[in-house]
């Protein structure tokens, strides 16, 4: 294969104006999702999850595909998959020292679960293909209405929890101390960001997941420590990453996660380059985020 050919199997926009009207519900779809992983992405990188957003990804895309086998709504099989990844997770989390080994765990029987129910579909390969890497699907009205109430339970319950959760993120002991309940705080956000995972699995995959949700944060960790700021950053990077890979993609013949994950990793390597060019004085490292997050 020619480069000549393999740009237009990347970059074709022959057309484009017709295929942007057929991807509107899409792109709604996909600024919904960069909203909701920007906003959770700072909480995953302050607690240290990354881990467990790839271990919840993998027992969603394994309820995905068993809803694509036994021929019910993907969405809600995915969403029913996390859900269980993320209650295991969190009373795992609570009960077990070692919760990377938990995680590790369950993390792989979820992926074999979802390979062996793939193996079994006898539908068309791409729809298998698609809950691994993501796809451009023309997304209904009743499912971008879906979306939308699930991005709403997210940024509520974020905003609702969002000074206590932030508090015992940073500072679980001392936040216990003064009262806030960080036991309870734990499954609760965990809940969260299993919805959250659910949310992403539909547009970039199962196995690509972490440059929505931890990415754009990590990116905006790394010029800012204000916390008015870093969610910002982290949302804008989100959106952009999301709502960019959607129109790049447009008329490729590849999926659409190698878009949206390369403009996050170039957002992020960005970021790093500002944050080595700024004065030592100010400049202000990633993992400053736990000790200057203001509460």
């Amino acid at each position: 294969m020619s480069i000549t050919d393999v740009w237009s199997a990347l970059f074709d926009f022959s057309d484009y104006g017709a295929l942007l009207a057929l991807v509107q519900n899409s792109v709604w779809a996909g600024a919904l999702l960069g909203l909701v992983g920007g906003l959770i992405g700072v909480f995953v990188v302050a607690r240290d999850l990354p881990f467990a957003v790839h271990g919840i990804s993998e027992l969603s895309f394994a309820g995905a595909a068993f809803a694509l086998l036994i021929g019910v709504d993907v969405v809600t099989g995915s969403l029913v998959g996390s859900v269980v990844a993320a209650t295991l997770f969190g009373v795992l989390g609570a009960r077990a020292r070692d919760h990377n080994s938990a995680i590790g765990v369950l993390m792989p029987f979820g992926l074999g679960l979802g390979v062996l129910f793939l193996a079994l579909y006898p539908g068309r390969a791409a729809n298998k293909f698609g809950l691994l890497t993501g796809q451009i699907v023309a997304i209904a009205t009743p499912q971008l209405t879906a979306l939308a109430v699930i991005s709403a339970i997210v940024v509520v319950a974020l905003l609702v929890m969002w000074r206590p959760l932030l508090f015992a993120s940073l500072d679980a002991d001392v936040a216990a101390a003064r009262g806030v309940p960080v036991r309870a705080l734990a499954p609760i956000f965990m809940l969260v960001l299993g919805l959250a995972v659910a949310m992403s699995v539909q547009i970039v995959g199962a196995l690509l997941v972490l440059a929505l949700l931890v990415t754009p944060a990590a990116a905006a960790v790394r010029v800012s420590a204000s916390p008015v700021v870093v969610p910002l950053l982290s949302t804008l990077f989100a959106v952009t990453a999301v709502v960019g890979g959607i129109l790049l993609s447009l008329g490729a013949s590849v999926p659409i996660s190698p878009y949206v994950t390369t403009i996050s990793f170039v957002i992020y390597l960005v970021c790093r380059l500002v944050a080595r060019l700024r004065p030592p004085a100010r400049r202000v490292p990633g993992r400053a985020l736990r000790r200057e997050l203001g509460v």
